[in-house]
């Protein structure tokens, strides 16, 4: 006789593979991180404004058409008009023609710099709940401002209110600015405590802050600067505002050379703002992937252009875009005015043989953090190296003003919003130089002549910073986020 066994039956559950939606849903990309470190910090900064440059950021940026000399000019040109494109050159003369004709002025040519209030406390408040997770509720004390400094300030919840209409938020909002009289601990931007590898245990991100200072310790010289032209050579193309038409695709010329170069629209002021001269000798510090370092030889202006940067991979980008734009670029009589090399900037030694410099140092490319999880700067394997970028900027810009000689511009730039990135650096670079050598800066303020471009770019309010301009990603104008500051050796 046989027994029948009963069989106990049991349900498992499989894990899902690492590709399923379930998997992928619960993951925090890099993107991810970057976007939470951008609301945190610049939810506080920009205030009601951050909603709107939110939503570009997270929207392909706009480009602009630079036609290329050394291909088929005017078949180029007519093709791009023929496509609706406007001369960026015809833009600006108009407006500046409309403003001068109707003395209306965007901003006050007696500009004061007045952040009335700060995030200060914004920071103090992160490093205290920093302290409280790595310790479990028994954290120091931390030391806060005065009441007196720390007056009530309405708060902007700019999640709960991401959903409202992009026409709440056309003007600035001043309750979220900087005071200068408190120090640049106010410009600093918040990130989570993190763990780091070959470092102490833990790390608080906040406490990078203290390398900035805002006292005056060093001469101060702000004028504003009233010249400002687009070279006659220099053909660079856009659609008008809320036109988002995509360009054509760069063709090869008769020459064998591409026929135009599409960048970021605001990629053209640094190198704008640097004024090249006939004849110049001019450096491009951080030149990969050499955009800008194409517009400025586009000018016909440079008599020598040293195009640099610090790895053999970017050292190599650099090439391969100039081979594409000019013809037989290998050529000795070429390499005469074009000099491409491999250097860390912060060792370059050439001092005072410069007369412009264009230095757009390396950054946290707020777009490409965003948009990209490859090459991103809010790795947790980066950490380190992002803590550490606004020292190394510093670093970049103080010896890039060595290799200026007297009378020399600079323009340094970065396409970031950080005002740490940004102002913070000018200033901790320019204390540094003046500590070490006894060097005298005059910072060139833009603010007029950037005028004619505010049908065309939306920039930050004069107000809101101390030493540049900042374009701000704006969804009609979806150019940036592009700092840019003029500088001018006096001794």
């Amino acid at each position: 006789m046989l027994r029948t066994r009963s069989v106990l039956l049991s349900s498992i559950r499989h894990k899902h593979g690492k590709t399923h939606w379930s998997q992928i849903n619960k993951k925090q990309f890099t993107k991810d991180r970057a976007l939470d470190n951008f609301d945190d910090f610049y939810g506080q900064v920009f205030g009601n404004r951050w909603k709107s440059i939110r939503v570009a950021l997270l929207t392909e940026h706009k480009y602009m058409a630079m036609v290329n000399q050394f291909g088929d000019t005017e078949k180029t040109i007519a093709s791009l008009v023929a496509d609706g494109a406007i001369n960026v050159r015809d833009i600006y003369n108009a407006k500046k023609q409309f403003l001068t004709d109707g003395n209306k002025d965007m901003f006050s040519d007696d500009k004061v710099f007045k952040l009335e209030q700060t995030i200060e406390s914004f920071v103090e408040n992160q490093q205290r709940q920093e302290v409280d997770r790595l310790y479990n509720n028994d954290a120091p004390e931390i030391m806060t401002r005065s009441p007196e400094l720390n007056e009530e300030q309405p708060s902007v919840d700019y999640k709960k209110s991401l959903n409202q209409t992009l026409q709440d938020n056309t003007e600035m909002d001043f309750q979220r600015l900087i005071d200068p009289n408190l120090g640049t601990s106010a410009l600093h931007e918040f990130v989570p405590a993190t763990k780091l590898k070959g470092m102490e245990d833990f790390v608080l991100e906040s406490e990078h802050y203290k390398y900035y200072s805002n006292n005056a310790d060093f001469p101060i010289n702000i004028e504003m600067d009233n010249h400002f032209e687009i070279p006659e050579y220099l053909n660079i193309f856009s659609y008008e505002r809320g036109n988002v038409s995509d360009f054509r695709s760069p063709r090869s010329c008769s020459t064998g050379v591409l026929s135009h170069f599409l960048l970021d629209g605001a990629s053209i002021l640094p190198a704008l703002a640097l004024d090249v001269q006939p004849g110049d000798r001019v450096l491009d510090a951080c030149a990969a992937p050499g955009g800008k370092s194409l517009l400025l030889l586009q000018t016909l202006r440079p008599g020598t252009l040293v195009c640099n940067d610090v790895q053999e991979s970017r050292v190599n980008r650099i090439k391969k875009l100039m081979h594409s734009y000019f013809y037989d670029f290998g050529d000795s009589r070429k390499k005469e005015r074009c000099f491409i090399t491999q250097s860390d900037a912060r060792d370059l030694q050439e001092y005072e043989m410069y007369d412009r410099i264009l230095v757009d140092v390396p950054c946290t490319t707020d777009r490409h953090s965003l948009m990209e999880n490859d090459n991103n700067i809010f790795k947790p394997s980066r950490v380190k190296e992002r803590l550490r970028l606004p020292e190394l900027q510093a670093g970049i810009l103080a010896n890039c003003l060595k290799l200026l000689r007297p009378g020399g511009t600079l323009v340094y730039s970065t396409c970031s919003l950080s005002p740490v990135q940004n102002d913070g650096v000018v200033h901790m670079a320019l204390t540094n130089v003046f500590n070490d050598t006894g060097m005298t800066v005059t910072i060139k303020d833009l603010s007029l002549v950037m005028q004619p471009f505010s049908d065309t770019y939306k920039f930050a309010h004069s107000n809101t910073l101390k030493y540049g301009q900042l374009v701000l990603p704006f969804l009609p104008a979806n150019f940036g986020p592009m700092y840019f500051c003029k500088l001018v050796r006096t001794n």
